[in-house]
């Protein structure tokens, strides 16, 4: 169910719903038929409109504008019992490579929020999660401890999650572990609405901490990967809150 999941999520993002289109389009090109050969042309025209509008500055910026605004920078220090939670994200293995150099820009920014949220408080608990992805010998969360500590933060304090999947699979682990109380959510701007969803759900007092701001306006007329990058992200983040308002969060 979860690689299914993924496989279906990534049907509907810019890139690979272009090229599928792209290919449909190459397919029936090649036919005799009027019909199969109008209906090929609307699929190549609809692939340039999808590559252009989500590389295009204000549609890009509005697409992530409309959920990193929803929860400013937090800057408030924690007071009593003191939990930062980071999400997973990404990293490579890269050998002769620190821990922190092996984090992927989404998870760099992450923890180094979630370091300084650390700093807000006394006596904290950083805990950091991740799953390996499948492929990786070390878990995604077990990077994030080591580059915790490259950044200075005390090993005892820090909690590795090594075995959740998703942001749900997290939320589970840390209710488990915190159970009722409030903590720090750490993760990118895009993605705290979604994972405020999924946490509030359970009952949980999530304070959010959004990093990774990706919203940003440029020339109109100039289309670059970047924005394209930025609004797949963000339509990520529209289909995961979809899917979780139709299907409710224990459907995964």
């Amino acid at each position: 169910m979860f690689w299914l999941k993924k496989l279906l999520s990534q049907l509907v993002m810019p890139i690979p719903f272009s090229i599928m289109l792209f290919v449909l389009a190459a397919i029936l090109w090649r036919t005799n038929r009027v019909t199969l050969l109008q209906f090929g042309r609307v699929l190549l025209v609809t692939a340039i409109v999808v590559l252009t509008l989500t590389s295009q500055s204000q549609v890009s910026y509005f697409l992530a504008d409309s959920l990193e605004s929803q929860h400013n920078v937090n800057h408030q220090p924690i007071t009593g019992s003191c939990v930062v939670m980071v999400l997973g994200s990404g990293n490579r293995e890269q050998q002769g490579h620190t821990a922190v150099q092996q984090l992927s820009s989404t998870a760099l920014a992450r923890l180094t929020e979630g370091v300084r949220q650390f700093r807000l408080g006394q006596q904290c608990t950083l805990i950091v999660s991740g799953w390996s992805g499948g492929y990786l010998k070390t878990a995604h969360a077990t990077i994030m401890a080591q580059a915790a500590e490259e950044l200075g933060i005390p090993k005892a304090s820090i909690v590795a999650f090594n075995e959740p999947k998703d942001t749900i699979e997290e939320a589970y682990a840390l209710q488990q572990r915190i159970g009722q109380q409030p903590f720090r959510l750490v993760t990118s701007a895009t993605h705290m609405p979604r994972a405020m969803m999924i946490f509030t759900s359970l009952g949980m007092q999530p304070q959010p901490a959004p990093s990774d701001f990706i919203a940003h306006q440029g020339f109109w007329w100039r289309l670059d990967a970047e924005q394209l990058l930025a609004s797949q992200k963000s339509i990520h983040e529209y289909v995961g809150m979809l899917w979780l308002n139709i299907k409710g969060m224990t459907a995964d």
